[in-house]
């Protein structure tokens, strides 16, 4: 039996992975990734990469893709808490445009197992957060797409209300320019 719960999340390929914690009076074990394990729960993915950032609270990565290298990711946090969101771009699926967000945090070392063809970002919502990922496909640079992260036609419901709102966002000046979903 898997180590992993698989999450179905209401849109094909986008998953929430939950890992089995042992935990005693001397802290806790965890598998994070183990390939025969996900590919009993039906995930099988070829990483290549692996990622790891760190930002201060208010901060919003994204929301990003690549345009002709796209890239799976399992992403998950290993200090603090992100709202992370992943919008479907896959224009032949029954939910392209359409997103889906959740909380990862260390306390609940949820991961998000997000497939090709989505745009991705997170907001950090605690003081401040490591976030770490797998990719199936190396980063190309040159290759990067984007959205704006309040395209009205998505509509994300980005939990604004924990960092102090709007006017707390700290972004990029690239991920400030990204226009909408077409």
């Amino acid at each position: 039996m898997s180590k992993f719960k698989k999450i179905e999340t209401g849109i094909e390929g986008l998953y929430i992975i939950e890992p089995t914690v042992f935990e005693d009076n001397r802290g806790f074990f965890m598998e994070t990734y183990s390939k025969r394990d996900f590919e009993e729960i039906g995930i099988t993915y070829e990483f290549v990469q692996d990622n790891h950032s760190k930002s201060s609270k208010g901060v919003l990565r994204g929301l990003h893709f690549q345009k002709e290298y796209p890239q799976s990711k399992l992403v998950r946090v290993i200090k603090g808490e992100v709202y992370d969101v992943a919008v479907d771009l896959r224009k032949d699926s029954a939910t392209y445009g359409k997103y889906f967000g959740v909380l990862l945090s260390e306390e609940n070392k949820r991961q998000f197992m997000i497939p090709r063809g989505f745009a991705h970002g997170f907001l950090v919502i605690s003081d401040e957060a490591e976030f770490v990922y797998k990719c199936d496909d190396f980063y190309h640079p040159g290759d990067e797409g984007g959205l704006i992260w309040n395209d009205p036609k998505i509509g994300i419901e980005w939990p604004l209300d924990k960092i102090g709102g709007v006017e707390n966002i700290i972004q990029s000046e690239k991920d400030k320019k990204w226009g909408t979903i077409e």
